[in-house]
């Protein structure tokens, strides 16, 4: 799979993708993660991509010219499945959307500033719209990170384990249930029982019931 990453300022972006499991991803060659330099694409001697919005108000709007061309740019050398914009009023990223993302094969995800880009690249060239929160951060650089690596360990021969991100929570509509390690008593504090147990069914109905009162005391909103 591989996911190009549209950015303003791409040296926020080095740390999230070169570690831990996202550089094993990239490692193995499951995942292939490229970030551009919007100013690369920029207009003029100053590489300018981002302008005054028509009408007045506050704030800076981002160029069209620019996006396009470094779209354009990808778009010759590949075909994209999916070309994304991070931005607040977008849909609510959640686990299915990152399974459904997992699947595909070429990713492009534009990360907005400012006050956005030009309303008439969302609608013709944006295919979807991803926000991963109620909230406004100063750029789509952290929301693009929290989707390539919510995406990334979903790819097989990623995790060490595959059956790992099976049973992450929200992949059965509910939250995981607790977990424990060694040692199995601790300053008093002891593992439950049945988990020391060694009966495969008894543990999974455990897990089950324990995930369904999480879920109900937690995230009702999940019912």
């Amino acid at each position: 799979m591989r996911i190009d990453v549209i950015s303003a300022i791409p040296k926020l972006l080095e740390s999230p993708f070169n570690h831990s499991i996202l550089q094993r991803a990239q490692d193995k060659g499951i995942l292939q993660v490229e970030v551009h330099d919007l100013r690369d694409f920029g207009v003029g001697k100053s590489r300018q991509i981002d302008d005054y919005q028509y009408g007045g108000g506050a704030g800076m709007v981002m160029m069209i010219e620019p996006i396009l061309r470094c779209i354009d740019h990808l778009k010759a050398e590949r075909k994209y499945d999916e070309v994304i914009f991070l931005t607040p009023d977008g849909i609510t990223f959640d686990q299915s959307k990152a399974n459904y993302l997992s699947l595909k094969k070429n990713i492009i995800l534009l990360c907005g500033h400012y006050k956005g880009i030009d309303e008439r690249l969302r609608k013709n060239v944006i295919t979807s719209e991803i926000s991963i929160g109620d909230y406004v951060l100063s750029g789509g650089e952290l929301g693009a990170a929290v989707v390539v690596d919510a995406i990334g360990r979903l790819l097989p021969g990623v995790l060490n384990d595959e059956t790992s991100a099976l049973t992450d929570s929200f992949q059965d509509g509910l939250l995981a249930p607790p977990v424990y390690t060694r040692p199995a008593d601790f300053n008093g504090w002891k593992v439950p029982d049945v988990l020391l147990s060694g009966n495969d069914r008894n543990i999974e109905e455990w897990r089950s019931q324990k995930s369904l009162e999480r879920t109900k005391k937690r995230r009702p909103d999940l019912f």
